[in-house]
């Protein structure tokens, strides 16, 4: 009977002391305040989790600021973007080129993991299939071929290049929604509607022009996170989203939400459907 009550007593304990050490809290990944935003965050959360690491979403103003803090530990974010914000002015355009300035530009405890060579959301030019006819192409090409009959317009607010290789375009006519600026396109009020490559917006029966050889600066998916606090499986588990995420994948799931869908249970169905490590 003593024998019993000594095993008992050691298994209490047992428990008890395992019960003292709560479970780790979630890594903090950073959100900014757009549905876009949301929607990244969501999706390198939802990475982590996968790889076994608990992992919440931080919606934050300060996003930089916050990571610099360590109140989030991983930030999404768009390579052309960040670049400007660390290195203003930075020349850089190509996808790789952005990345690689990118890296040299990040200051001390910061480090970026792999970009989406797929999937990215930068200012694009969308057209009738009467313009692009006209101008004689698809691409951005065409646009600087007609530089001098481009009639842009765009939402009002929106950052948009001054400058499309070497075609200066006027300031655009402003509008307050996309439905009346992709009217005005189809009226011919404009003729070139600025629109981002992952806008789930674009109209099936506008053109979006190819930028084939980076006349616009990319702007490819990134997570930025502290050095030396992931450690090698959660770096994976960031870096991995790399190689699932396209374009068309974005806009889809940013389609979605628009829809009034939630960014969390989007990008778990989406990783559920394009499982990491594939």
């Amino acid at each position: 009977m003593r024998r019993r009550l000594v095993l008992a007593l050691a298994v209490v304990l047992l428990i008890a002391g395992c019960s003292s050490h709560p479970p780790p809290a979630p890594m903090a990944v950073a959100a900014g305040m757009t549905p876009e935003y949301a929607l990244i965050g969501q999706l390198y959360a939802a990475a982590l989790r996968y790889y076994g690491t608990p992992a919440e979403v931080t919606p934050t103003k300060e996003a930089l600021g916050a990571l610099d803090s360590g109140s989030v530990t991983v930030l999404p974010g768009f390579t052309g973007q960040l670049l400007e914000t660390f290195a203003p002015g930075a020349s850089a355009h190509s996808d790789e080129q952005v990345y690689r300035d990118l890296l040299s530009a990040l200051p001390e405890g910061v480090a970026a993991g792999d970009y989406t060579m797929s999937a990215q959301d930068k200012p694009a030019v969308a057209v009738t299939e009467q313009t692009a006819s006209a101008w004689g192409g698809k691409d951005l090409s065409a646009l600087r071929r007609n530089c001098a009959k481009v009639v842009p317009g765009a939402l009002k607010g929106a950052a948009v290049p001054a400058l499309v290789g070497t075609c200066h375009l006027p300031k655009p006519v402003e509008f307050t929604d996309r439905a009346s600026l992709f009217a005005a396109l189809r009226a011919g009020k404009i003729n070139a509607a600025w629109t981002t490559t992952a806008d789930p917006a674009n109209p099936a029966e506008v053109v979006v022009l190819a930028d084939r050889t980076a006349m616009i600066r990319a702007e490819n998916v990134v997570p930025l996170y502290r050095r030396n606090v992931l450690n090698e499986r959660q770096i994976l588990a960031v870096n991995e989203v790399a190689g699932v995420l396209d374009t068309g994948s974005l806009a889809d799931m940013l389609r979605q939400v628009a829809e009034g869908a939630d960014p969390r249970a989007v990008a778990d169905a989406f990783l559920q459907a394009n499982p990491l490590g594939h």
